[in-house]
C-alpha cells in the first residue's frame, strides 16, 4: 500500500514538472502599442501669443493630420520629417508652398502682392521613430515675415498738400517654402498706400524677404491741385539686411522735398537711412 501511493505522487511530481517545463518554452509577447511593428510620432506647438492655434497645420512627410489630431498614422520605423505651420490671412498654402495673396493692379503691374498679411510662422524637424514606440515632439516654429516701415519727413514744401502717395516696392519675395525653409520663386512688388500725420509720411508692410538684385521704390504723389508726380529711389543697399531677424521691425527713413510752389519743380527724396529694427509691428 505504501508502494503505491509513492507511485502516484511520482506520477504527479513528475507531470507538474513537465507542465512547467513546457510553460517556460512559451514566450508572452508583450507590447507598448497596438502597432508593434511601427511607431507614432505625437506633435506638440507653441506658437506666439496672438496666433490662431486652431488655424495652423501638421504635416509627417508631406502629409497633413486630419483637423484637431496632433498624433500621425502608425509609421514605418526610420527618419521622418515633420512640419507644422499656420495659414494666415493674405496666405494661401499649396504642396508645401506659402503664397501672399495677389492684389489687382493694372496690366502692367500683373505681380502685385498684398502688402500686409497677417505673419506667417512655420517650423520642420525630422525624427526617427521606432517600432512599438511614440515619439512625443515639442517642435517651434519660427516667424518667416518681416514688418517693414516706411518713413519719410518733409523737409521742402508744404505737407498739407499732399492728398495722396502711393508707393510701389519692388524686389520682394511672393512666396515661401516651408519644406526648406527658403524663399521661393520669382521676385515681385508690393502696393501700399502712406499716411500723413503732420510732416511724416509713413506707410506700413509685411514680407517674406527680399529677391533680385534691387529693390526699388517708386512713390506717385498727388497734390490738393491735381498735380501727380512720380519719384523712384533705389533702396537695395538700405535693404541689405532685411532678410534677418524676422521678429524685428524694419524702418527706413527719408527726406521728401516737395515743390514750394504748385506747378513749381519737383519731388525729390534724399538721406535714405536704416534707422535700425525697432519692437513695434504693423497691424
Amino acid at each position: 500500500m505504501n508502494m503505491r501511493k509513492t507511485y502516484i505522487a511520482i506520477r504527479y511530481c513528475a507531470a507538474a514538472v513537465s507542465a512547467l517545463l513546457l510553460a517556460s518554452c512559451v514566450k508572452d509577447e508583450l507590447y507598448d502599442t497596438p502597432h508593434p511593428d511601427r511607431g507614432v510620432v505625437s506633435v506638440s506647438v507653441d506658437f506666439p501669443q496672438g496666433t490662431e492655434e486652431d488655424d495652423y497645420t501638421v504635416e509627417v512627410d508631406g502629409k497633413p493630420l486630419d483637423e484637431g489630431d496632433t498624433a500621425s498614422d502608425p509609421l514605418t520605423p526610420g527618419e521622418h520629417t515633420v512640419l507644422v505651420y499656420n495659414t494666415p490671412e493674405g496666405f494661401t498654402v499649396t504642396d508645401g508652398i506659402a503664397y501672399v495673396e495677389r492684389q489687382e493692379g493694372t496690366r502692367a503691374l500683373t505681380d502685385l502682392i498684398n502688402p500686409l498679411p497677417q505673419p506667417l510662422y512655420s517650423g520642420t524637424q525630422t525624427v526617427h521613430v521606432q517600432a512599438d514606440d511614440t515619439v512625443h515632439l515639442d517642435l517651434d516654429v519660427v516667424r518667416r515675415t518681416r514688418d517693414l516701415r516706411l518713413e519719410l519727413t518733409v523737409t521742402e514744401g508744404a505737407p498739407e498738400r499732399i492728398t495722396t502717395i502711393t508707393g510701389i516696392l519692388s524686389g520682394v519675395a511672393g512666396a515661401y517654402d516651408l519644406r526648406n525653409e527658403t524663399l521661393y520663386g520669382e521676385a515681385v512688388s508690393a502696393c501700399s498706400v502712406f499716411t500723413r500725420s503732420g510732416d511724416k509720411v509713413t506707410a506700413d508692410l509685411r514680407l517674406l524677404g527680399t529677391m533680385g538684385d534691387r529693390q526699388t521704390l517708386t512713390l506717385v504723389l498727388t497734390f490738393t491741385d491735381g498735380l501727380t508726380q512720380t519719384v523712384e529711389s533705389d533702396l537695395t543697399e538700405v535693404l541689405a539686411d532685411f532678410n534677418g531677424d524676422m521678429e524685428q521691425t524694419f524702418t527706413v527713413t527719408g527726406s521728401l522735398r516737395t515743390p514750394t510752389e504748385a506747378g513749381l519743380g519737383g519731388c525729390t527724396i534724399t538721406d535714405w537711412t536704416h534707422g535700425g529694427g525697432g519692437s513695434g509691428s504693423a497691424t
